[in-house]
């Protein structure tokens, strides 16, 4: 033959080598057979005859009795995928760069909500029968309000009053507050000394009363979520009265921007590691979404603009409809 034709037939085989090792690399990356589907098992059709009485029950021609356009599912699915998005876009992380605890309350606020709070606890443990009969509750509730005070206070990123003795008063009056969930002499006893103790640091000395917390410190020991709402609610009663009318706002505007800086300030700390729902995307947007209304009505009531109060309290008001409908407790 050769040696072109020698030269030919080498270069044939060679081609038939090469393709041979294609079609087994192809094959070895082929994915395996898939079983055959099962058949979806469906329960049979009924069978008549049927009686008169459920014959009417049912429509000769379901369509013909709709009513109005076709829905627009695709657009359903577009909003909610929106309403996602913007409720993950409300979470404003606590540890974000430039967050600031004074940015949501003023040390005018927390020492007028501490000596608020203290003539409720001193009404509620007058008497050891007022407080069986319900006065715990109220002291509980105005407890968990000083606790939250003092943990501002704690983190506080200014010097502030309070400021050394703030960590001992928050864990002593939180402490006190979930031991004021029944009316007991144990309770009453606590109540007495810790009322004691607050009188002393509104007179300007330290707090007698020694914590004993050997971990570390989370913002859900402070209050229990349930007395946070009840503080949340009187807050809303408040604002609705300074809201009533404008003569009203101008009278209460200070009311206004001290309640809302409270609901700001209750609306950071659920949020924080550990508090209850504090993982829930959802819960964390709503609570974000209340914070940042009630930081609206605050810088509203301080510029005397009563439309933007009203409006910023609706805003508020509607997230914590919102938030109580899936999380109330």
């Amino acid at each position: 033959m050769g040696r072109v034709g020698n030269f030919q037939n080498a270069w044939r085989h060679g081609l038939a080598f090469f393709a041979a090792i294609g079609i087994l690399v192809a094959a070895s990356r082929a994915e395996p057979p898939r079983s055959p589907r099962k058949p979806i098992r469906r329960s049979p059709t009924p069978v008549g005859p049927w009686d008169k009485a459920t014959a009417d029950t049912f429509f000769d021609d379901a369509f013909s009795q709709l009513e109005g356009p076709r829905p627009a599912f695709a657009a359903a699915a577009a909003a909610a995928g929106s309403a996602a998005t913007g409720a993950a876009a409300a979470i404003d992380a606590p540890a974000e760069a430039g967050f600031t605890w004074s940015s949501l309350i003023s040390e005018e606020t927390l020492t007028d909500e501490i000596k608020d709070m203290q003539a409720v606890v001193a009404a509620a443990v007058e008497r050891p029968s007022d407080f069986k009969g319900g006065g715990f509750d109220r002291a509980r509730e105005a407890f968990s309000s000083i606790a939250l005070s003092f943990g501002v206070i704690a983190a506080y990123d200014k010097d502030i009053r309070w400021k050394k003795q703030a960590a001992t008063a928050r864990d002593l009056f939180a402490r006190v507050g979930f031991n004021c969930k029944v009316g007991t002499d144990q309770s009453f006893a606590e109540s007495k000394a810790r009322l004691a103790d607050l009188n002393l640091m509104l007179d300007g000395d330290a707090p007698q009363g020694k914590p004993d917390r050997d971990e570390d410190f989370l913002w859900s020991q402070v209050a229990a979520r349930p007395a946070l709402m009840t503080r949340l609610e009187a807050a809303e009663k408040a604002a609705d009265a300074a809201l009533a009318n404008a003569d009203e706002f101008s009278r209460q505007a200070a009311t206004l921007a001290h309640q809302a800086e409270i609901v700001a300030a209750i609306g950071e700390a659920i949020q924080q590691r550990d508090f209850e729902d504090h993982d829930d995307d959802t819960y964390r947007g709503y609570a974000a979404a209340m914070r940042r209304a009630a930081i609206e009505a605050r810088d509203a009531a301080r510029e005397k603009d009563y439309e933007a109060a009203r409006s910023a309290a609706g805003e508020l008001r509607k997230s914590c409809n919102a938030c109580h409908g899936e999380y109330r407790g």
